[in-house]
Order: C-alpha cells, then structure tokens, then sequence
C-alpha cells in the first residue's frame, strides 16, 4: 500500500530551504533559498553570510552602529547567494523557495535571472520600502509570488 503521509513539493522544497537557513551564523536573521525547475529538480541553494573566503570570525554581524561596523554592507542574502551558486546553466522559468520575502536587491536578481516564480515562508517586512519595491517590480514583469501554505506536518532529522 502506498504511504499517503508524504511531503508535498512545496512542503519538500521549503523544507529545504529552512534546513539551508540553518547554515547562516546571523544570529538574528537566518534565511535559506532553494531554487527548483519545472522538473521539480533543485538546481542551487544558498542562505546569508559572508562572501566566499570572508571569514565569518573576522566580520561584523551587528544590526547597529556605522555602516563598516554592521553586516548590512557585507552579507549576500539567501536569494542571490541561490542565484550565484547555480551551475547548471539559465534559470529562466524556474521558482524560488526563501524563507523571508525577497528585497530589492534580491528581486532585481530574481527577475534578472529569470525566474518566474517567489514561494517564501514569512513577509515579515512586507511594510518596508524595500519588499514594497520587490512587489511593484514582480509585478511589473509578471514574476508570481505567494505564500507558502503552512502544513502541520513536523520534519525530524534524525534516522
């Protein structure tokens, strides 16, 4: 008899997208992004931090205080970082599962990437000018966003 309980892709890929965030050593926002085709086959993931070869001991990871002594300047956020850690080729048509509703910056490279499609978890900043941007510009080029539908379901990962 086939099992019933199984996770959907949406369930599945966000799921990845959480684990990802794990990775990030923000200790105040931890974001994960996993990008997905048509095939459902996940092409990249990424979460925020430091740049490649930045020492994560050697950076600041500060909300306050002048602009070189906090992260903000420093860190690529989980979308971009999905987006540069692709290898498989164009992105056009594909989706993007984050954690935390793309900014600005990220949007622009969501749409400069090709990618046709937002799931994210949490619009925790859906007031800011930032997310507000994201918006107009997802609409303006008819990139799809929507939320994540929270299932009851609980991922353990231990065997």
């Amino acid at each position: 008899m086939k099992q019933t309980n199984y996770l959907s892709w949406d369930e599945y890929f966000m799921g990845v997208a959480i684990l990802s965030s794990q990775r990030s050593k923000d200790s105040t926002t931890q974001v994960g992004s996993c990008i997905v085709n048509n095939e459902n086959k996940i092409l990249s993931v990424g979460y925020n931090g430091m740049p490649r070869g930045c020492d994560d001991n050697e950076m600041p990871w500060e909300r306050e205080g002048a602009p070189l002594d906090t992260k903000y300047i420093y860190v690529c956020h989980a979308e971009l970082n999905a987006i540069l850690n692709n290898d498989s080729g164009s992105l056009k048509g594909t989706r993007i599962y984050t954690t935390l509703f793309p900014c600005n910056e990220c949007a622009k490279a969501i749409i400069q990437s090709g990618i046709s499609e937002v799931i994210y978890f949490c619009d925790k900043y859906a007031n800011t000018d930032s997310v507000i941007a994201s918006k107009k510009m997802f609409d303006m080029v008819g990139v799809k966003y929507r939320q994540y539908n929270i299932s009851n379901k609980t991922i353990q990962l231990s065997l």
